[in-house]
């Protein structure tokens, strides 16, 4: 008979660990999982930022790739044709990205700010967009929850042709 007993209470006793430590897995999964997908956005955010980067570093190359030429592309008037095909050049490679041509700055030596120089002259061009990040608490230790991505390159033009050096 208390042998009885003593399985009984030990039975008892074993029933309410059980779920003591049920209850212990919740709390140890309730504070893993923030600290969790902290990580697994924290690894997207830094994936989209790297992509951005290499895919706006391809755009601003492929613009200056263009620019050291002197043409211009067809149908584009305005005062500054060339200048204005080299931005759509740039803005054409940086998708799946939104830039705006008031996202394209190019310079160059002889010509200053706006000006894709001449033959021989140096040509920058440079592209600053902002991505925004997922993760709100990343996002809080930079400015407007956004990393900015600044990416530039520079060319020398060639002799165009038709033009002396």
């Amino acid at each position: 008979m208390d042998n009885l007993r003593i399985r009984g209470r030990l039975t008892g006793e074993i029933r309410i660990a059980r779920r003591r430590r049920r209850g212990l897995s919740i709390v140890e999964t309730a504070l893993a999982i923030p600290i969790f997908l902290l990580l697994v956005f924290g690894i997207v955010d830094i994936g989209r930022v790297l992509f951005a980067h290499m895919t706006l570093q391809h755009a601003v190359r492929e613009g200056g790739r263009f620019a050291v030429t002197g043409r211009s592309s067809p149908g584009t008037g305005g005062s500054h044709p060339r200048l204005d095909s080299i931005i759509q050049v740039v803005v054409d490679d940086s998708a799946p990205f939104r830039l705006t041509t008031s996202d394209v700055l190019i310079s160059s030596v002889g010509g200053g700010s706006g000006s894709a120089g001449g033959p021989g002259d140096r040509v920058t061009i440079a592209v600053i967009y902002p991505v925004r990040l997922l993760t709100p608490l990343i996002g809080a230790f930079f400015r407007n929850g956004a990393f900015v991505v600044d990416v530039a390159t520079t060319f020398r033009n060639e002799p165009f042709p038709g033009v002396g050096n």
